[in-house]
């Protein structure tokens, strides 16, 4: 059971959650009803965002998809190493949830990395 020390905790990170996602959701909500709202011309959906022209049209080339992937999970392992130090931090009274919560957050990790692995996914950006 929690003491209402831990309540008061979860009750202040819950209502800072919240805070932040209404910021966010007003924020979107402003722009898409102030914000300007231009029309597509031919020149503005070309595929360089300055407008200009390609001087070589034989030297474009879609980027693979495989290297969106390397970008996902270097964010995923990113974020995981962020949340990693912040689980470290607040472990201070050591229980068997923190534990539990620990010992789920690293299987979470290896079966990401087994998944890289196993799928070649390194292997295959770099040839």
């Amino acid at each position: 059971m929690h003491t209402p020390t831990e309540m008061t905790a979860y009750l202040s990170f819950l209502v800072y959650l919240l805070a932040i996602l209404g910021f966010v959701a007003l924020t979107l909500w402003l722009n898409q009803v102030l914000g300007p709202k231009p029309e597509p011309t031919p020149l503005k959906l070309e595929p360089f965002e300055c407008g200009a022209t390609a001087i070589e049209t034989d030297n474009m080339r879609a980027v693979p998809v495989k290297y969106y992937a390397i970008a996902v999970v270097f964010i995923l392992f990113d974020l995981e190493t962020v949340f990693l130090y912040l689980w470290a931090l607040a472990a201070t009274p050591l229980t068997g949830f923190m534990l539990g919560t620990f010992a789920l957050f690293t299987l979470l990790l290896v079966l990401i990395m087994l998944y890289v692995w196993r799928s070649g996914l390194l292997e295959e950006v770099t040839t």
